[in-house]
């Protein structure tokens, strides 16, 4: 019995193991530190934010930074349009991507070989380079200040990478499940709904996810099309508000309350997704 225990002990008691669970508590604060010190910030007056003394919990705050934001009016067309264009980014990314990452994995095709090269060659162009063709042609179709024109964009910019991430997801599951499905009477749209989709639905969820940060975060080619006040993004009404702050005495409490309601939405999008990615991980791990 004493044997066991000292074993148990010494399972327990690793130095390696505590070395390493200490440090990765040390990088977890460190990550997390700048954010907590953005919503800390966002309580405070600038009064204080200004001070020497820095202050490191939200003690005689308020929530009058994020009434003096949203009180602006322009928060919530911001936000509007940025769920407009990012919904509408992740839908037709879904689509588009997992139609392609099928046709990659399933079928054998002229010029299958060539289209993979075009993927990859896509991702290694860069951004800048493109403003001003993307420009011209938005202009030409006078898709300049909508939804339409950005999204368009930002589908084309992400769903490479997407048919990539989706591509991996296919080949992992075996057709020989689907050929099962069908050796006992099903069809192949049948089998393939009933059977591979549903063990593809975490593959989907990644995808979604990492569409969705794409195009809610992206400044750069919306500042390009953008260019009426009312029709800008969160990031361009973020960029906007931290202008007309510099244009006075910054107030660095409003800043970080602009920028906290930024971030809210994308935190419990994810929060949402994270636990049903993980249920359908689960679920495709038992199917399977």
């Amino acid at each position: 019995m004493s044997t066991t225990t000292a074993a148990r002990n010494r399972r327990r008691f690793r130095p390696g193991r505590a070395a390493a669970t200490v440090v990765a508590v040390l990088v977890s604060l460190a990550w997390v530190f700048p954010v907590y010190w953005m919503l800390n910030s966002s309580f405070l007056p600038n009064t204080v934010l200004t001070s020497t003394t820095p202050r490191f919990l939200p003690i005689g705050g308020s929530l009058d930074n994020f009434v003096a934001v949203i009180a602006q009016g322009t928060f919530w067309p911001a936000l509007g349009m940025s769920l407009a264009i990012t919904l509408t980014t992740v839908a037709f990314c879904l689509v588009f991507a997992f139609l392609a990452a099928l046709a990659i994995s399933r079928f054998r095709f002229r010029g299958r070989a060539s289209f993979v090269l075009a993927v990859l060659f896509i991702q290694m162009l860069p951004a800048e380079g493109l403003f001003i063709a993307q420009y011209k042609l938005m202009s030409s179709i006078n898709l300049l200040n909508s939804v339409a024109g950005v999204s368009i964009l930002y589908i084309a910019a992400v769903v490479p990478f997407t048919i990539w991430m989706l591509r991996g997801f296919v080949a992992g599951v075996p057709i020989e499940l689907e050929e099962a499905a069908m050796v006992d009477g099903l069809s192949r749209t049948q089998a393939f709904f009933r059977i591979t989709f549903p063990l593809l639905a975490p593959g989907l969820v990644a995808s979604g996810v990492y569409a969705f940060l794409q195009a809610w975060n992206e400044f750069t080619v919306a500042l390009v099309i953008l260019q009426k006040e009312e029709y800008r993004t969160l990031p361009l009404w973020l960029r906007g508000f931290v202008q007309a702050s510099a244009t006075r005495a910054t107030d660095w409490g409003q800043v970080m309350a602009a920028s906290t309601l930024v971030a809210v939405p994308v935190i419990i999008f994810f929060l949402i997704v994270q636990g049903r990615l993980t249920s359908g991980l689960v679920a495709g791990a038992v199917k399977g």
